[in-house]
């Protein structure tokens, strides 16, 4: 029997989404539908854009760092200072996202075993504890970068406060993702069950 090329991808994507689901109890939890969910999308690729850039960047400095070790007479000093500040920022970056698509570091020992409103009331919970965690170190943070007002780097001479602000970046994208995550897990733990939802996550 012939397969359409677009069924087999299809097919394939759907094979793909099973698997990240059976690793990754909270992605059964629905997220925002609609407008508000292409917009949170494109913030999602562009913040991972902006991260990959840096991350390419990482790679080019390093490269030209042993280029620069191999070939040249003089050493290239500037280049592991950039590289440093460009991880910390594609870091900063990407924290974000890593929260929404729950990439972040966790032990799932029981997650399976809740049914898809447990697990959106586990959601919920979680970020509101990150959340709030951002929200009380989101000043410090401030605080943090203005001190840096007053300095230079080392070798490339920027002003630190561009370097500093980069845990402004990481704390207001984790505060500001763990309140769309708050929010998903509490509409999808108060929205009637429908036919639709994913077999083997029971609503409790």
């Amino acid at each position: 029997m012939d397969i359409s090329p677009q069924r087999a991808e299809d097919d394939a994507a759907g094979d793909g989404q099973e698997v990240v689901a059976s690793l990754d109890a909270l992605s059964a939890v629905p997220g925002f539908q609609g407008l508000v969910g292409r917009v949170i999308g494109w913030m999602d690729r562009l913040f991972m854009l902006f991260a990959n850039l840096a991350l390419i960047g990482i790679a080019v400095t390093v490269l030209l760092q042993i280029s620069g070790r191999l070939f040249l007479p003089f050493a290239l000093s500037w280049t592991e200072e950039l590289s440093r500040y460009l991880f910390i920022y594609m870091v900063a970056l990407a924290a974000g996202v890593a929260i929404r698509r729950h990439r972040h570091v966790n032990v799932e020992l029981f997650h399976h075993l809740l049914g898809l409103r447990a697990r959106a009331v586990y959601q919920a919970l979680i970020c509101l504890l990150i959340g709030g965690f951002a929200l009380m170190v989101l000043p410090a943070a401030w605080q943090f970068a203005q001190n840096g007002a007053w300095q230079t780097s080392p070798t490339l001479r920027l002003p630190m406060l561009y370097i500093f602000f980069s845990t402004v970046v990481l704390f207001a994208l984790v505060l500001f993702y763990s309140v769309i995550g708050f929010c998903e897990g509490m509409l999808a733990a108060w929205r009637p069950s429908t036919e639709g939802d994913r077999e083997g996550a029971s609503w409790k």
